[in-house]
C-alpha cells in the first residue's frame, strides 16, 4: 500500500507513502520504508512519534491593538546567556501566535525563553483569526458530537485519538484564557454567547465579536510582556534549524535567525525548540494569511529530516471579500484577502449567485452550513459555469443591530468600500486559507526530531483529517502548545548547553559584498518569480485539480526554481548567503513542492482534495499521506539546509 514518488534532475527527492490503518483511528507506518535507517512497524498516527522516539532513545541514554506590543525589553536584558551574534537559551520558540505565545507562558516557568518572530509579534494568523474557538461549553452539546462533527469534516481521515483528546481538553484551555484575561461575548444571560459555524451540530464557538483571534492574542502578548523569563525578538526571520545527526538520529540545536531590521545574522542554540510558525498560505496568489505566511517552518523542518503529512489538504476558505464586487475599489492590492467568517454564514447569510439565485442547496443538503470543502468547491463551480468572479453573501434580512454587534469589524471594512451590510450582500470568493498538513507530530507535540516540537498551522496532528472544521484551528493550537510543555521541560533538564556549539554550523551570511544595483536586481527577479509561482499553484493546483494539471504544476515549478537559483547564483549569489525575500522565495518553493507531491500521491477525491480523475472516495485509500527524510543528497538550494550547502 505504497505509492512512492521521487524528484530528479535538479529537483526535491523524496518519498510519498500512504499509511494505512483502521479507518481513521490507526495510521501505520508502511513496512519497508526507512527513517534514517531505522525500520517502523504497525505505529497508530497519535503514538507513532513517541514510540518512535522511544525505540530511539534505547540506543543511548472591538478590540484595539495595543501601543504596549511594542515595548518590549530590549535584547541586552541578562536573562540568557549571550556571546556575540550567538545567543543561548533553554527554549526557543518560533513563531507568536497563539501556540507560541500560549507555550512559551508555560515553559517560561522553568527557564529563559526566546520568542523569535517574523514581523511585529501580533502579525500572525491568530491576529487574522474572526469566527472563534469551537469547545463544548453548552450542558446540550457534548465531546462526542464535537468529535463526530470533527471527523465527518474531516473526511474520516481524522486520528480519532487525536480529536478525542481536543474535544476533552479543549474546555479547559478556553477557562485558561478567559483567566488570563481574555474577554469573549457573552449573552443576556450572562453566559458566554456560543455561535454555530458551518458543520457544527451544535452552538459551540467562543468568540469576541469577529475579532476573536485579535483578543486572544491581545492577552496572551499582555502575559508575555510581564514574563521575565520571556524574550521576544521582533523582525527575526528564522532562516534553518541548527541540526545534528547523533547515530540515525537527527537532533535539534536551535536555529539561525535574520534580524531584517539591522540586517544580521542571530544565531540562537537552545535545549528545546518549538515551531509555531503558522502556514503557508502565499504559496497561492489570494490568501486570507498575512504576509509572513510564506510556509517556513513546514520548509525549514523538512530540510532538517522532520516527517511532513497530508500536504495535499489545503483549505479554500469559501468567503474572502471579493474587491471585485465593492462599489469602491481599493486603492492598492491588499497583501493579504480580508476574510468573511464562516460565522456569517452560522448566522443565517445566504450564497447567491449574481442572478440572486440560491444555489448551496443544489450541492449539499446542509446548504449554507455544509463543511468549508463543500461550498468553497459549490463557489467554484458557480463561477466557472457561470463566467464569474463572485458570489454573494447576503446577512441583510437579520436585524440591523445584531449584524452590526457580531460583526462589526466585516461591517467596517465594507462600509469603507461603499458597502452596507445590513443592506447590501456582500461579495465573496475562495482564497487559500489553511493548510491542514504539516510536521507530523504526536499527542505531545513531538516531531522524529529530537529536541523538536510543533504546534498550531503548521503542525500536523491528525486533528483536521482531509478538512479542518471551522473554528478548531485556535482550538488545537491551544490543546497542542500546553500538551508539548511537560516533555519539553522534560527534555530541557536533561539536555546542557555546550557554548562551543555555535561553531559546529557554517554562519550564514548578508549579501552586502554583491552590492546594491546587483541586490536590486535579485530582489526583483524573486518577485516576479514570486508571482509566477503563485499563479502556477492557483491555475494547476487550486480548488479542483487533475492529474495532467498537477503534473504539469510538478514540471512547471521545478523549470521555473532551477531558472531562479541559477539567476541567483550567476549574479554571485554565494550558498550561504540570506535575504528575506530569497529566503521566503525558497521556503515557497519547498511547500509548494510538497503540495503538488503529496497530491499526486492521492488517487481519490476526499476533503480538500478533489480530482476528476479520481473523483470518489476510495475507502482503501482512506490514509495519511506521509512524507518521509530522503537519504539523498537534495539537489536544489531550496531544499538543503544553509549549513549543508556543498561548498564549491
Amino acid at each position: 500500500m505504497a505509492a512512492s514518488v521521487a524528484y530528479v534532475g535538479g529537483q526535491l527527492q523524496y518519498g510519498v507513502n500512504f499509511c494505512r490503518g483502521q479507518g481513521y483511528r490507526q495510521a501505520v507506518w508502511v513496512p519497508g520504508v526507512t527513517i534514517n535507517g531505522c525500520l517502523q512497524r504497525e505505529l497508530s498516527w497519535s503514538c507513532a512519534v513517541s514510540k518512535f522516539l522511544q525505540i530511539r532513545r534505547c540506543n543511548f541514554s472591538h478590540y484595539p491593538v495595543r501601543e504596549n506590543w511594542k515595548s518590549f525589553r530590549t535584547v541586552t536584558t541578562s536573562a540568557y546567556l549571550k556571546d556575540g551574534s550567538t545567543k543561548y537559551f533553554d527554549f526557543a520558540v518560533i513563531g507568536s501566535g497563539v501556540a507560541g505565545l500560549r507555550y512559551a507562558l508555560e515553559v517560561a516557568k522553568h527557564g529563559t525563553v526566546a520568542v523569535i518572530t517574523k514581523a511585529e509579534p501580533h502579525e500572525s494568523n491568530t491576529n487574522y483569526a474572526q469566527g472563534g474557538v469551537s469547545a463544548v461549553l453548552c450542558p446540550s452539546d457534548s465531546v462526542e458530537s464535537h468529535m463526530q462533527d470533527t471527523i465527518v469534516a474531516g473526511a474520516y481521515l481524522c486520528d480519532e485519538e487525536t480529536v478525542k483528546v481536543v474535544c476533552t481538553e479543549g474546555p479547559d484551555r478556553i477557562r485558561e484564557l478567559i483567566a488570563m484575561g481574555a474577554s469573549f461575548d457573552h449573552g443576556e444571560d450572562g453566559n458566554l454567547h456560543l455561535a454555530r459555524e458551518g458543520g457544527h451540530s451544535h452552538h459551540r464557538i467562543v468568540h469576541a465579536a469577529d475579532m476573536t483571534g485579535r483578543e486572544i492574542e491581545r492577552a496572551l502578548l499582555e502575559a508575555v510582556i510581564n514574563d521575565p523569563n520571556i524574550v521576544v525578538f521582533k523582525h527575526h526571520f528564522a532562516i534553518d534549524l541548527l541540526t545534528s545527526q547523533y547515530g540515525s538520529d537527527t537532533v535539534c540545536h536551535g536555529v539561525d535567525a535574520l534580524n531584517t531590521e539591522t540586517q544580521e545574522v542571530v544565531r540562537f542554540v537552545s535545549k528545546v525548540i518549538l515551531l509555531a510558525s503558522g502556514g503557508a498560505g502565499h504559496i497561492y496568489p489570494s490568501t486570507t494569511n498575512p504576509p509572513v505566511a510564506t510556509g517556513d517552518g513546514m520548509a525549514m523542518a523538512h530540510r532538517a529530516q522532520a516527517v511532513i503529512s497530508n500536504m495535499e489538504f489545503v483549505q479554500f476558505h469559501p468567503t474572502a471579500l471579493a474587491d471585485e464586487g465593492l462599489p469602491i475599489k481599493p486603492k492598492k492590492t491588499r497583501e493579504n484577502a480580508f476574510l468573511v467568517t464562516e460565522a456569517v454564514r452560522g448566522d443565517g447569510g445566504i450564497l447567491f449567485n449574481l442572478s440572486m439565485e440560491r444555489f448551496m442547496a443544489l450541492y449539499d443538503e446542509r446548504a449554507e452550513l455544509a463543511p468549508r470543502d463543500v461550498v468553497a468547491r459549490s463557489i467554484d463551480d458557480q463561477l466557472k459555469k457561470r463566467n464569474e468572479k463572485y458570489v454573494l453573501l447576503d446577512i441583510s434580512h437579520k436585524p440591523r443591530e445584531k449584524i452590526l454587534s457580531h460583526f462589526p469589524n466585516i461591517a467596517a471594512e465594507c462600509l469603507q468600500h461603499g458597502l452596507d451590510i445590513t443592506q447590501q450582500p456582500i461579495p465573496v470568493v475562495p482564497a487559500a486559507h489553511y493548510m491542514c498538513g504539516g510536521v507530523r507530530t504526536g499527542l505531545q507535540g513531538e516531531t522524529n526530531v529530537r529536541g523538536l516540537y510543533v504546534a498550531g498551522e503548521v503542525a500536523c496532528t491528525g486533528l483536521h483529517g482531509a478538512n479542518r472544521l471551522a473554528s478548531n484551528s485556535l482550538l488545537e493550537a491551544l490543546v497542542f502548545a500546553r500538551r508539548a510543555v511537560q516533555p519539553s521541560i522534560d527534555h530541557m533538564k536533561s539536555s546542557t548547553l555546550d557554548l562551543s556549539a555555535s561553531n559546529l554550523w557554517t554562519q550564514p551570511v548578508v549579501p552586502k559584498s554583491l552590492g546594491s544595483d546587483v541586490m536590486h536586481k535579485i530582489l526583483r527577479t524573486t518577485k516576479e518569480v514570486r508571482k509566477e509561482l503563485q499563479s502556477v499553484m492557483w491555475k494547476y493546483v487550486g480548488i479542483v485539480r487533475s492529474t495532467r494539471r498537477l503534473q504539469e504544476a510538478e514540471q512547471k515549478i521545478g523549470e521555473l526554481e532551477a531558472k531562479w537559483e541559477t539567476y541567483l547564483f550567476e549574479h554571485g549569489w554565494q550558498q550561504t548567503m540570506v535575504a528575506l525575500d530569497a529566503c521566503e522565495m525558497r521556503n515557497l518553493f519547498c511547500c509548494a513542492k510538497l503540495v503538488v507531491s503529496s497530491a499526486l500521491a492521492r488517487h481519490e477525491s476526499r476533503g480538500l482534495h478533489y480530482t476528476i480523475d479520481f473523483p470518489y472516495l476510495e475507502e482503501s485509500k482512506r490514509l495519511p499521506t506521509v512524507i518521509f527524510p530522503s537519504s539523498h543528497m537534495m539537489s536544489t538550494w531550496s531544499s538543503r539546509q544553509l549549513h549543508q550547502q556543498p561548498m564549491y
